[in-house]
């Protein structure tokens, strides 16, 4: 006689690869029989941010998850495909109660995706549970008050794992896709952070305990930041750690130092001041595309529409992306970005305001680079942050950056770009950031290294000109003023949980590129 099956409650994992503090999982695991289930999708996989460290990365993570649902009883089931026809596949051979997930602000395929399974759960009858992951909103009306709904959910209590889960028989936990069989190129990155809950914990514990300290000041140079910087980035982007789990361990520690005797905690509260203000911003710049999903391929504001040539000048595109573009800091910071996935905030935005303002191409191809190079790339960040960078929302001050400067500001005494340009080795420290000045530079440029593509000079003042053209006239106010109201920041607010009100900082006026923090 056969027995009859239980309905399923299947879990869905996308970018929340981690059973603890896991609502859906925990609360399906309530309701019934939980079948964990994580899809690979080779269409996801495919688009044009998304890239082979990423999927190394979060295969990481998956093999950890995979342990952890493992000594609950129940293992992780991992498929290929499209996720509609992997969910009609498990319908045929069981019945299913329902579908659990995290919402998820991804870029605009997963959208898509995520409106043909909604469609697919109603012909099917079968109800999806969604719930919220971090500090964006579904379906947000208004900005007012933005501040203390996120301070009021990253102060719920942690959801622990549930104790057990049933095991299922009958399904083959699969196995977890490589790289090419999902269409992805080789990807080297010879100093990618390695993935996995256990490694954002020992990130987390360090950057709280010993690595942060000099966070506030250590942040902007790429000398510096590799290690101030939490870290926690990549792990925030593919959910192995939850933000809640980021911001209460973070104000534990605050409350501590706060209880420490006076002039014993160096600079620490003031880093992780800095710090929890970047945790508000990462949930900050989310909501701006999920409210607006074309953000990725569109200007916020249509003022820019062909301000730039759609097709790129590829000579330039492609001397930017290898870091030979001729202007020593910046090249040294893409080459160091290729080789480890992960820059600080700062460079991250010199990168793409070269790109946008020196170099004068259209944000998509440059921010489809840089996307594909960041290991930590979360969509809803970026893409906001992209188009600020390139002057195109209309509501944040343009910031365009003088590469020379910024290499003796961030790296005086050339010691990176030394490192990530070993063909100027010849170039004494004087000219290192302009070799093109240098007696010797017959010697080495047109040669071991190429001469700027641009004078970067007269190309900033040519981007100024024709970017604040386009800013005079009450047309141009009257649509920014809309996108303000819209996407903007609010000064109103409550302090985080565990500190003293301050002034709030408002991060529309900060150069914060997919940030170390927790960008970071």
């Amino acid at each position: 006689m056969t027995l009859p099956k239980h309905p399923l409650q299947i879990v869905w994992f996308k970018r929340d690869l981690r059973i603890e503090d896991h609502r859906p999982l925990a609360k399906a695991a309530a309701e019934g029989p939980v079948l964990p289930l994580y899809v690979a999708e080779p269409e996801l996989w495919q688009q044009p941010d998304m890239s082979g460290r990423q999927w190394a990365f979060a295969t990481e993570c998956l093999n950890e998850l995979r342990e952890a649902l493992f000594a609950l009883g129940q293992p992780l089931i991992v498929r290929s495909g499209a996720v509609t026809e992997v969910l009609e596949d498990i319908a045929r051979a069981h019945p299913i109660a329902a579908l659990w997930s995290h919402e998820e602000t991804g870029n605009l395929w997963t959208y898509q995706r995520d409106r043909q399974v909604a469609a697919w759960c109603r012909a099917a009858g079968i109800p999806w549970h969604q719930e919220r992951q971090n500090g964006v909103i579904r379906r947000l009306k208004t900005r007012d008050g933005w501040a203390r709904r996120w301070d009021s959910f990253m102060a719920e209590a942690v959801t622990p794992a549930p104790p057990a889960l049933r095991p299922i028989p009958g399904f083959d936990p699969g196995g977890i896709a490589t790289a090419s069989a999902l269409g992805l190129a080789p990807d080297l990155c010879s100093e990618r952070q390695s993935g996995g809950r256990r490694n954002g914990l020992e990130r987390l514990e360090s950057f709280l305990n010993s690595r942060g300290e000099a966070y506030r000041t250590a942040m902007s140079s790429p000398v510096t930041a590799f290690r101030a910087c939490s870290r926690l980035s990549p792990h925030l982007a593919w959910g192995s750690l939850s933000p809640r789990e980021i911001a209460q361990a973070t104000w534990s520690r605050q409350r501590l130092l706060k209880e420490a005797p006076k002039g014993t905690t160096g600079s620490w509260r003031g880093a992780l001041s800095s710090f929890t203000g970047r945790l508000h911003w990462h949930c900050h710049f989310m909501q701006k595309l999920e409210d607006a999903p074309d953000l990725e391929h569109t200007n916020l504001h249509s003022a820019y529409d062909g301000l730039r040539p759609n097709t790129p000048d590829t000579e330039r595109l492609a001397a930017w992306q290898k870091g030979e573009t001729g202007l020593p800091f910046v090249d040294a910071c893409m080459r160091a970005l290729a080789a480890s996935g992960w820059m600080n905030f700062r460079m991250r935005a010199m990168l793409m305001a070269i790109a946008s303002q020196h170099l004068w191409l259209d944000w998509r191809a440059p921010g489809e680079h840089l996307a594909r190079l960041f290991t930590d790339y979360e969509p809803g960040i970026h893409w906001p942050q992209v188009q600020m960078q390139s002057g195109t929302t209309g509501i944040n001050t343009v910031r365009i950056y003088n590469p020379v400067k910024q290499g003796h500001d961030q790296d005086p005494d050339g010691s990176f770009t030394r490192r990530w340009l070993p063909e100027l080795a010849e170039v004494p420290d004087a000219a290192l950031q302009e070799p093109w000045k240098w007696d010797g530079a017959g010697r080495v440029l047109g040669r071991r290294y190429p001469f700027p593509v641009v004078d970067h000079l007269a190309a900033a003042k040519e981007a100024r000109q024709k970017i604040w053209a386009l800013r005079r006239g009450p047309a141009f106010k009257e649509t920014a003023d809309e996108i303000q109201s819209k996407h903007g920041s609010r000064k109103s607010g409550i302090p985080m949980t565990g500190r003293k009100r301050r002034k709030k900082e408002n991060p529309d006026q900060l150069t914060l590129l997919p940030s170390e923090e927790p960008q970071g």
